[in-house]
């Protein structure tokens, strides 16, 4: 039996579905492997439903709540509750999401077996309405070495699946604010220090998606911090000038060209699968 002790680090906002939280935080409590503590940010102010929500679980005492006075954005949310996390190991969680009960144990188990591993993601299982009825997965590459080939492009891990080390998110910055990137861009800092990368081809987390969840991929918003980052990226030699240029094509196509039918359809039928 694995007995490392862990953390799980999530941020809330005002326009989180009280239900929402409430399933995703559940599933974190039902772990097999149960969380020490689990530190919830609320990034502003929330609505009067979920305040009440969130009372439920004032008589847990893993729970931690951080309240920040203002909305900072997820980056900066994040960068405070990792600081705040008293556990080497910590688990993140995207608080309309639902963990599957074996999710922390088999990466427990991944960090216990390699000492040198530093974020440990999973496959994603995508639904609507119905976690019981998947309609695609987000499939990722396994190996550390294929990780870093494919950060060049895309981003490899899916973050509300990940585990980590906190002194080595500490050692690469922290969280840091990149709009609709942040992770993304940690991802980036942590490969030129040399951390180690693994997933695991399971599907451990269920993920809600929407029609609304493909418009927000899209945009000259979404394209612009997109641009940015690989031209951060070229900057810092990860990639030569025509994987920067290549990069940039794509990513105007996608997220600019397409219309939310299309981009829909590119990443069901093309980015993710059906089994």
């Amino acid at each position: 039996m694995v007995s490392l002790k862990y953390s799980v680090l999530m941020s809330v906002y005002y326009k989180e579905k009280p239900e929402y939280l409430r399933e995703s935080i559940s599933s974190m409590l039902q772990q097999s492997i149960i969380p020490d503590e689990i530190v919830l940010i609320k990034d502003g102010p929330l609505t009067d439903q979920l305040e009440i929500m969130i009372d439920e679980f004032k008589d847990n005492d893993i729970i931690k709540v951080i309240s920040l006075d203002e909305n900072v954005g997820l980056g900066k949310a994040l960068n405070i509750g990792l600081s705040n996390c008293r556990n080497e190991l910590i688990a993140r969680m995207d608080t309309d999401d639902i963990a599957d009960k074996n999710r922390c144990e088999r990466q427990l188990d991944l960090f216990n077996k390699d000492k040198k591993i530093s974020v440990v993601g999973t496959v994603i299982e995508e639904f609507i309405d119905y976690p019981s009825n998947p309609v695609s997965y987000r499939k990722v590459k396994i190996e550390n070495r294929e990780i870093r080939k494919q950060i060049k492009y895309r981003n490899p891990m899916s973050h509300p699946s990940v585990m980590l080390k906190k002194s080595d998110v500490l050692k690469a910055g922290n969280y840091q604010h990149w709009l609709l990137n942040e992770d993304y861009y940690l991802w980036i800092r942590m490969v030129q220090h040399g951390f180690i990368f693994k997933n695991i081809n399971e599907p451990l987390v269920k993920m809600r998606i929407n029609n609304e969840t493909y418009l927000r991929r899209g945009g000259w918003k979404y394209f612009a911090t997109q641009k940015d980052l690989f031209g951060y990226m070229l900057k810092s030699d990860l990639i030569n000038v025509f994987e920067y240029l290549f990069n940039i094509i794509i990513c105007f196509v996608t997220r600019v060209l397409l219309t939310n039918k299309m981009r829909k359809f590119f990443y069901l039928r093309i980015l993710r699968s059906k089994q």
